[in-house]
Order: structure tokens, then C-alpha cells, then sequence
């Protein structure tokens, strides 16, 4: 999991230090399989936590607030989002949210285009006319956890971080814009769902995202939760966008990308990052490559 989120690294540094949970070997390796058990079924799809618990570790109490076991995750998570540790009951709960615990099933939502699904349901009905008409729309968490009869067409789904190159994507083509989705920053549960939807159903996904270190942790996350693929996040793609576009903003704080050993010394050396929007001219001729196309359908029912 660490291999896979670089991000992580400090988390496990810090445990490293902590020592032995009780002075006892077993105990420690009890504690840190829990640990890596939920991180690994983490983000959820808007589950309550003591729900989520139960299903994973066998106690609905397990992760409550002022257990160890709820310390050591959230320190992970925080890691992970590069933020510092919560520091009350609110800010504890807006870290467990951002992992999908408990979002709201109707305000969690993911914006999406190109979509054309077929089938008789009201949500495949409302996606396809929106997309016939040139429009984005959004697709809530409870829609997607009950889609009825959806099914989508089996062809690479591109995923973007910013919701601008989306919006540009729609300007240049319009109804004829192949299946692309915006996972808005770090993705909430109605994103990663619906990603999840797509590759258990068999469609190639592909991801980019920001070239920062925020980035780079995003999409680490993202090839993790769903097994996207990255898409023009190479170390070549990022020192010939800094080559188009140079002095960007600073890059923060850096952690590998294990797509790609280079990336993140590359930016360390550069000195600068190359946001998603400065890319957008190449995105938007790989998305280019892809419109029109109406392969066969999948079925997310």
C-alpha cells in the first residue's frame, strides 16, 4: 500500500518511532494488519463509520472517536491529504469524510460528460439526453448506488482533476465529447464509485491531474482506489508542458509518483509546477482521437 502511495511514507516513519503497541510484538502486528485493513478498503462509498467498522474489523466501535486504532488511521489519512493531524471532533470528522465516510449520498456527486449510456432507467435516460444536447451533468452518490438499468459504452474513460478542462472539452466537442469525467480535486465517493462501476464493468480508465506534489498524491490515490491507468503524467510529459509553460507556481511538497521514479525529482529540479489547465491543448487532442466512437455497450446495473 505504501508502494502504491508514497505519501504514506512519513505515516509509517512515524509508527516506526512510536515502537511496540503494549511492549508486544503480536499486538503491534494485530494493530497495524486493522490499520492497514481499513486503509485498504478506504475511500468508501458514503458508509457510516461504525457501519464501515463492523463490515472490516468485526466492531461497529472500532474506529470510534479516542480509540487507537481511529488515531493511527486518521494520522494516515492525513498524511495522505497533506494536512495537518485534526485537532477536534469536527476536524476528525471532516478527515473521515474526505475518505468517504458518511458523505451525503445526495450531495456527494461527481461532474461528468460524454457519457451515453442505454437502457430504461431515469438516470440513463437524463445522462444520455444531457449528452445529446452538449451538456455536462452530475451524477449523485445515491443515483450511482442504485443506476438501474445503465449501461455504458466499453471505451477508455478519461478522468481529469480540474473541472475547467472538462468545461473545455465541451466547447471544442461538444455533443460528440467521449466519456470523460472530473474527479474535482480529491476525489469523493461518488467519483471514485462511479470509477470503480466502470472498471469492474471492463472499461480502460485513464487519469492526469496537476503536476505538484498534490497532484502527484491524487493521482497516486486514484491508480490505487480504482487501477486507472496515468494519462500524460510521465516525466517526459511534465518537462515538455514546464518547456511550453515555465514559472509555475511551486510545486509544495513532493512524494514519489510509482508510476514514474523520475517525476517528482524532475519537479524537484524544476523548481515549478504545470497545472492541468496549461495542458489542456494536449488533453484535448487525445480526447479528440476518441469522439464520435460507439463501441458496444456495458452494463453498470
Amino acid at each position: 500500500m505504501v508502494t502504491a502511495q508514497p505519501a504514506l511514507a512519513t505515516w509509517t516513519a512515524h509508527l516506526r518511532r512510536s515502537g511496540l503497541v503494549q511492549g508486544s510484538i503480536e499486538t503491534t502486528r494485530r494493530h497495524l494488519t486493522e490499520a492497514l485493513t481499513v486503509l485498504d478498503a478506504l475511500p468508501t462509498p458514503g458508509e457510516p463509520l461504525p457501519v464501515f467498522a463492523a463490515a472490516h474489523l468485526g466492531d461497529p466501535h472500532a474506529l470510534d472517536d479516542g480509540r487507537r486504532l481511529a488515531g493511527v488511521v486518521l494520522r494516515a489519512l492525513a498524511a495522505l491529504h497533506d494536512t495537518d493531524l485534526p485537532a477536534s471532533a469536527a476536524d476528525r470528522r471532516a478527515l473521515w469524510n474526505r475518505a468517504g465516510i458518511a458523505d451525503d449520498a445526495l450531495s456527494a456527486t461527481v461532474l461528468t460528460a460524454g457519457l451515453r449510456p442505454l437502457g430504461t432507467g431515469p438516470v440513463a435516460r437524463a445522462v444520455t439526453a444531457y449528452t445529446t444536447a452538449g451538456h455536462a451533468t452530475h451524477l449523485s452518490l445515491s443515483q450511482l448506488r442504485d443506476p438501474g438499468d445503465l449501461r455504458l459504452p466499453a471505451m477508455a474513460v478519461h478522468t481529469t482533476e480540474n473541472p475547467s478542462v472538462l468545461a473545455l472539452a465541451l466547447r471544442r466537442l461538444g455533443p460528440a465529447c467521449p466519456p470523460l469525467i472530473c474527479a474535482a480535486g480529491w476525489p469523493n465517493s461518488a467519483v471514485i464509485l462511479l470509477l470503480r462501476h466502470l472498471a469492474a464493468a471492463g472499461a480502460p480508465l485513464r487519469y492526469h491531474g496537476d503536476f505538484d506534489g498534490e497532484g502527484i498524491r491524487i493521482t497516486a490515490h486514484v491508480l490505487a482506489a480504482t487501477g486507472a491507468a496515468p494519462w500524460r503524467m510521465s516525466t517526459a510529459d511534465y518537462l515538455a508542458a514546464h518547456a511550453r509553460s515555465p514559472g509555475g507556481p511551486s510545486p509544495g511538497r513532493l512524494t514519489g509518483a510509482p508510476w514514474d521514479p523520475d517525476l517528482a525529482p524532475a519537479l524537484g529540479r524544476q523548481g515549478s509546477a504545470v497545472l492541468e489547465e496549461h495542458m489542456a491543448d494536449v488533453l484535448l487532442e487525445d480526447l479528440s482521437s476518441f469522439a464520435g466512437s460507439a463501441p458496444a455497450p456495458l452494463s453498470l446495473g
